[in-house]
């Protein structure tokens, strides 16, 4: 049972996924506090929903009314993170704080350019040959209770180049000056990519904090869930109360 005082959380997934990639998180945090995780426009059970920033950022302010608690702390991962940059941009009197997951890297210039390659590649792939291939990849590289909901919930390959198309080009480190509450940069160690303008993106809110898991990929919440999972735990903690 939540405390009347305790932080609502909402999650928000990464690229191609849905709701499920937070199962893991979201049984670990439930008796502590409020949590919900989001399907964005056309993923999960949105998937025949035309993505949309405004979209995303409608969904995400919904869940956050819907816990009843207030401004939130918003968990977004990768694409989710990007989308969380935007709902704090546009809805700040919702947010209590914010944690970005490999979504501190520049979305623009010529860092952009393997993504709009992939963009571009997705859709030249069946689907169902897409689906077989992240099947297969996910239960090679962990456990069925941390991917199974992720599985079970299929992908959003139709849905990729849209979304990617409108972050590409959008973001970049000052995206964190229009932030009004705390932020944790949460970053897999080995996340190369995502990570590349962690500094950057940290310098340019006056109340950031960057947090590494050892040895974890993008995916750092599947690499490591105990320590993803502790470190929204100890932020949300720490978020100072709602005046």
């Amino acid at each position: 049972m939540t405390a009347a005082d305790a932080v609502p959380v909402v999650f928000v997934h990464g690229t191609r996924f849905s709701a499920g990639q937070w199962s893991v998180q979201l049984a670990a945090l439930q008796d502590e506090f409020p949590v919900v995780a989001v399907d964005l426009p056309g993923h999960g059970k949105r998937s025949a929903q035309p993505w949309s920033l405004s979209s995303a950022t409608e969904i995400i302010a919904s869940a956050v009314d819907s816990l009843g608690r207030g401004p939130a702390l918003v968990v977004g991962h990768s694409l989710g993170g990007y989308a969380a940059l935007e709902f704090a941009r546009c809805r700040p009197e919702r947010l209590r704080g914010l944690i970005l997951a490999g979504a501190s890297a520049s979305t623009r210039g010529l860092r952009a350019l393997p993504y709009r390659w992939v963009a571009g590649l997705v859709p030249r792939v069946p689907e169902d040959r897409l689906a077989r291939w992240n099947d297969r990849l996910l239960r090679r590289l962990y456990p069925p209770e941390v991917v199974e909901a992720t599985i079970r919930s299929g992908y959003a390959f139709h849905t990729l180049p849209a979304a990617w198309s409108e972050v590409l080009g959008r973001f970049e480190a000052d995206a964190m000056r229009s932030v009004k509450a705390p932020v944790l940069i949460l970053n897999g160690e080995k996340d190369v990519v995502f990570r590349s303008g962690e500094a950057d993106f940290a310098r340019a809110h006056p109340h950031a904090r960057v947090e590494l898991i050892p040895r974890a990929r993008h995916l750092a919440n599947f690499d490591d869930p105990d320590a993803f999972t502790d470190a929204v735990r100890r932020f949300a903690r720490q978020l100072p109360a709602v005046s």
